[in-house]
């Protein structure tokens, strides 16, 4: 197994706002992990990879989860729960990626940017509020982040609109945004 685990663990409220409710998390690494990152990344598609040092960045679920040759960054935690349950996702994905490595060509390239008139456009543009966010655009820019899914919308539930839906995951696969935490 090339990561068994985390030398360390640092669950803490950012001290730039201690108001703010969320967590945010950095796990030390015992080795460094350099050499799966473009492993990593063409495995899960990273928002943004950076070469030097060897960076990725994943938004999932509306959270930033930063792999550093070192160490492992999440933000916007609910608890130290889901803190263990992402970095125990993470320190899958490295060893899975790693394993497979021989099979995989390895990604250097940041995932693309989205368009959000194409998001959009594969909305109902009706600004509903059904979804919980104030218009479709903010829905496009949750779904963006990785913090809303396609069946978030209702309205793209309704019948007539599968083809619509459709074209809203492929766009969003395109981006490389990942479907989910455990």
């Amino acid at each position: 197994m090339y990561l068994t685990g985390y030398a360390h663990v640092d669950i803490f409220r950012p001290e730039c706002n201690p108001s703010f409710t969320s967590l945010h998390c950095v796990a030390t690494l015992p080795r460094d992990i350099s050499e799966a990152l473009p492993y990593v990344n063409a495995r899960l598609g990273g928002h943004e990879y950076l070469a030097d040092p060897p960076t990725l960045v994943l938004k999932v679920h509306g959270r930033l989860i930063t792999l550093h040759p070192d160490r492992v960054a999440v933000n916007a935690l609910k608890d130290e729960e889901e803190a263990d349950r992402i970095l125990d996702w993470v320190r899958r994905e490295i060893n899975e990626a790693y394993e497979t490595r021989a099979e995989t060509v390895p990604s250097f390239a940041s995932a693309p940017k989205p368009d959000f008139a194409r998001l959009l456009k594969h909305l109902p543009r009706t600004n509903c509020r059904q979804c919980g966010a104030p218009t479709c655009l903010v829905f496009a820019v949750r779904l963006a982040e990785g913090s809303f899914e396609p069946d978030d919308c209702p309205p793209l539930g309704e019948p007539g609109r599968a083809a619509t839906k459709a074209g809203l995951v492929a766009y969003l696969a395109e981006l490389h945004i990942p479907g989910g935490l455990p």
